[in-house]
């Protein structure tokens, strides 16, 4: 799990919310940086970090939705949530087609701010976990002999020993062998934790 502080980045051209906002979030121990620019923020933010966006809809030069779709056309995965002094219903619509993760009325309700920020740091601390359990089962894939790995995709058929000898062209007792190993490099004990793994890597089932 990342020991990075969550990072909440504030953009608005008021000033005044700006401060109010930073403050609040500050005293709830977030790492707050603010900025009055929608362009001051692309260009300082660090999409590495943990973190949120909290973006004011109405401002110049670039406005909220813009900003939002700025961040995603550069490939930053940085959650969204939305203030706005007005809003319409047409314009949370658009926010959250494009993944806005939430949208709140100034003034903003500081729980309602802290419950939105508290539920993408939630989703983002198991979406983090996500990521590091198939990083680790890749990892133990990348392990595997040519042969290995053959094996292993007929293992999760089904097949047992004979049988996959026969498909390859060997002996059981080889297969065993390979299958041994197989199971081992990949840390599991049972055909089914193997076929759970290969589902969630993508992994297809042989079809010899």
């Amino acid at each position: 799990m990342s020991t990075a502080p969550f990072t909440i980045y504030l953009v608005d051209d008021d000033a005044g919310v700006l401060k109010a906002l930073a403050r609040l979030l500050a005293a709830h121990g977030y790492d707050v940086r603010a900025f009055t620019s929608a362009r001051d923020f692309l260009g300082a933010h660090d999409p590495t970090l943990p973190g949120c966006a909290v973006l004011d809809v109405a401002m110049p030069d670039l406005d909220g939705l813009q900003l939002q779709q700025a961040l995603a056309e550069g490939g930053a995965g940085l959650p969204v949530i939305f203030v706005t002094g007005r809003g319409d219903i047409p314009t949370s619509v658009r926010a959250m087609k494009a993944g806005a993760a939430d949208f709140l009325t100034k003034p903003v309700k500081e729980e309602d701010l802290l419950d939105a920020i508290s539920r993408i740091r939630e989703r983002e601390a198991l979406q983090h976990h996500e990521r590091q359990e198939l990083q680790a089962i890749r990892s133990r894939l990348a392990t595997l002999t040519p042969r290995e790995h053959e094996v292993l995709t007929h293992v999760i058929t089904g097949r047992l020993n004979k049988q996959i000898a026969f498909d390859l062209g060997t002996v059981e007792k080889t297969i065993k062998v390979h299958r041994g190993r197989m199971m081992e490099k990949m840390g599991v004990r049972s055909v089914a934790e193997l076929v759970r793994m290969a589902e969630r890597v993508g992994i297809r089932p042989s079809t010899a």
